[in-house]
């Protein structure tokens, strides 16, 4: 058997014949000649799914990030230059783990290289030649070299070079401002770019940061565009882990961006460029100067240092036109250069860069430029924000997911025609997209699936074949008509609403992933299983067991018509005991589902499934610090009486049997009317046919008076 190089759990990425990505677990094997890869760990003479020899003429491409129905994923595309068609698609949910696999099939190829060289053979040679393609030497946007054929020939050149991966580079308008141009160069640049040589002064130390400003005046830009200024600090964390802070556009931005509102996606280009979508939280007089946003491309590639270019540039796009209310800024130039350093203290360690040089439009810029520096001085802040956001979380043992961003198109939207965004469309709520972007999380091939095969499409059509195709789901994708059920409890969708319940984005939520049993990773929950249909808010002079027994409650209702329901009540004690009910609904449980085997398990298998993940969107620090956002599972850590019926599941959880929950419970229940709270409701994956978790459902209760309360009219004998 050949010697092993390297081998373990990656995520296979590919196409269908009809166009749509896939993602599934495979494990992979690299030899010194081979990499394959396997449905299960290979024993004996396992034959694997697929195959590819390696040698002189093999490459590994860098495919850069690729979205699949709420996964993000680091697409390594490894082929031989002679067959392009003959590939293996390999991914994986986190970069370092990428990465390892780039150097290990790397290593493997520089090997062949190497002995065909010393035996004489000729092969086709991938070396780069330094200064080429507009300074963007060493990084994984490099080109070929067009001569290096012709070298081999000639026999120039009689060592090998480090080989670099390939991709499109950034776009033509960007300005990579992270390269030192030597004279040479920058006189090539000049040709197409008036961007001469940066000469930089430090204006300021603010917040542990060194602000430095562009000296250099330049008479090609606006009078209101500012100088490029950029600061300059230190971080405590991996250059990886900075990367993927800074690519978020979820509420993580919040705790480390103070000019951050809001984010979407536009348009993804391919897997280093993307259109972004950006709002701008400016404090500057908001009384009386109109908030900014942007749209610009956003570009980024990994050097072969290690570190990380991300770089910004504005640009119009089609679907993503004026927004009222907004003055729309241009990024002239801008993003961060992330750079390791020695480690300190057993602590890692980068140099993080962020520049800027933007015209916030507007006619109060002209005349007021103290806001134009104030505001430029925020936005570069930011580095700051991060540094102190590595320092205060501990939470970083495993390698963070890529986060996903959520497209600012809908299904709706036609790419042939300009449109104009209105607020609804943009706003940082749960929108269509999110939703099915969440339904689809669970989309993944069964690990037995055959179908491992990949078909090349223009990464241009991809994703608006994603778009238009219909959602594939593996629930029935039937609607229930919910204006036949009715609870006492109201539904109000509104922001602001009171003493209401509505439904809550799975997104929000947190759960286990499909490789959750190889690397701890969990994924926003997405769509919920079951369809939350009423709410009843109860009170009695004794606990209220068993509600659904009620006559006309939204669980008889749904039994006549067939479906099934899983109703959730929720005791609270007291000298008043109230209830609070939950009536989730589908159409019927799927066969072999772990909520099938959940409904008709017995109790001891419920109470260690049965799981709630609280969160308390708002309310005061103390009651948002006691409730936490740690999933729990209910069965363990209160009472739970399970009513089985025909058509419906009825659980009772008896808050008052935990002394730590009845104190929490006290605690909440003094201020019940200014929290807003969520709830998430799941059956608990303890293995990976069960993965990755879905939710039975999610509901957010927003200000609850206890006087809105009422008694229900329970019969004395259940039927």
């Amino acid at each position: 058997m050949s010697k092993l190089v390297y081998e373990g759990w990656m995520v296979r990425y590919g196409r269908r014949r009809i166009g749509r990505s896939f993602i599934h677990m495979r494990y992979f094997v690299l030899e010194p000649r081979l990499l394959a890869y396997y449905k299960k760990k290979p024993r004996d003479k396992q034959v694997p799914v697929k195959t590819l020899v390696i040698d002189g003429n093999c490459r590994v491409e860098d495919r850069g990030l690729k979205a699949h129905h709420g996964h993000m994923v680091y697409v390594l595309s490894v082929y031989n230059k002679k067959d392009k068609y003959q590939r293996i698609t390999m991914a994986a949910f986190n970069i370092p783990e990428a990465l390892i696999w780039k150097e290990k099939i790397e290593a493997v190829i520089d090997q062949h290289q190497e002995s065909q060289v010393s035996n004489g053979n000729k092969f086709i040679s991938f070396e780069y030649k330094s200064g080429m393609d507009d300074g963007r030497s060493g990084s994984s946007s490099d080109h070929e070299s067009q001569n290096s054929g012709q070298e081999e020939e000639n026999g120039h050149r009689r060592t090998l070079l480090r080989r670099t991966t390939i991709g499109n580079g950034p776009p033509d308008s960007v300005l990579d401002w992270t390269q030192d141009f030597n004279s040479e160069s920058s006189k090539q640049n000049n040709a197409n770019q008036a961007f001469p040589k940066k000469h930089w002064r430090l204006l300021q130390c603010q917040n542990g940061l060194r602000i430095f400003e562009e000296l250099l005046e330049v008479d090609y830009l606006p009078r209101s565009c500012s100088r490029a200024m950029k600061a300059v600090g230190v971080v405590e964390a991996t250059c990886e882990e900075i990367f993927q802070l800074i690519m978020s556009m979820d509420g993580t931005r919040f705790e480390w961006d103070s000019s951050f509102q809001y984010g979407s996606l536009v348009e993804e280009v391919d897997g280093h460029t993307a259109i972004l979508y950006h709002r701008l939280l400016l404090d500057w007089f908001p009384m009386f100067v109109w908030p900014r946003d942007l749209c610009y491309v956003r570009y980024w590639r990994r050097n072969d240092d290690g570190s990380y270019v991300v770089l910004f540039r504005s640009r119009e796009h089609e679907n993503c036109g004026q927004q009222p209310g907004y003055v729309r800024a241009y990024i002239e130039s801008g993003g961060f250069n992330i750079a390791p350093l020695k480690s300190r203290y057993g602590r890692p360690r980068s140099q993080v860069q962020h520049l800027m040089q933007i015209d916030l439009k507007g006619w109060g810029v002209g005349y007021f430029p103290s806001f134009q520096q104030h505001c430029l001085l925020q936005m570069l802040n930011s580095v700051a924000g991060m540094r102190e956001w590595f320092t205060q979380n501990d939470e970083r043992t495993s390698a963070p997911r890529i986060p996903v961003m959520v497209n600012m198109t809908s299904a709706s939207i036609s790419s042939n025609k300009p449109q104009k965004l209105n607020e609804s469309t943009i706003h940082p709520g749960p929108s269509l997209q999110q939703m099915t972007a969440g339904s689809r999380n669970s989309v993944m091939m069964d690990d037995e699936s055959d179908d491992d095969e990949e078909y090349q499409i223009p990464d241009s059509d991809q994703e608006e074949n994603e778009v238009q195709k219909p959602v594939l789901e593996e629930e029935q994708v039937e609607h229930i008509d919910l204006s036949c059920f009715n609870g006492n409890l109201r539904r109000d969708d509104r922001e602001n609403a009171r003493d209401c319940w509505k439904l809550s984005d799975g997104n929000n939520f947190r759960v286990r992933s499909k490789q959750f049993c190889y690397d701890k990773s969990k994924i926003p929950a997405g769509k919920h299983l079951m369809d939350l249909i009423a709410v009843d808010w109860f009170k009695d002079t004794k606990r209220m067991d068993h509600v659904a027994r009620r006559k006309g409650c939204a669980a008889q209702v749904a039994s006549e018509k067939g479906f099934f329901s899983l109703i959730i009540n929720l005791q609270v004690p007291g000298s008043t005991h109230y209830s609070m009910v939950f009536y989730f609904v589908m159409k019927e449980l799927i066969a072999g589902s772990l909520l099938q085997r959940f409904v008709n398990g017995d109790d001891e298998f419920c109470n260690s499934r049965l799981k709630l993940i609280p969160s308390v969107p708002k309310g005061s620090w103390i009651v948002r610090q006691s409730v936490g956002s740690t999933p729990c599972l209910l069965g363990k850590a209160v009472d739970c009486n399970y009513i089985r019926c025909p058509n419906y599941l009825e659980i009772d959880v008896d808050i008052g049997s935990s002394t730590v929950a009845n104190g929490v419970l006290g605690l909440v229940i003094g201020v019940i009317t200014t929290l807003v709270v969520d709830m998430a409701f799941l059956v608990q994956a303890n293995t990976t046919d069960e993965l990755p978790e879905r939710l039975i459902g999610a509901v957010r209760v927003s200000h609850i008076e206890l006087s809105s309360a009422i008694v229900p009219e329970l019969p004395t004998e259940s039927p």
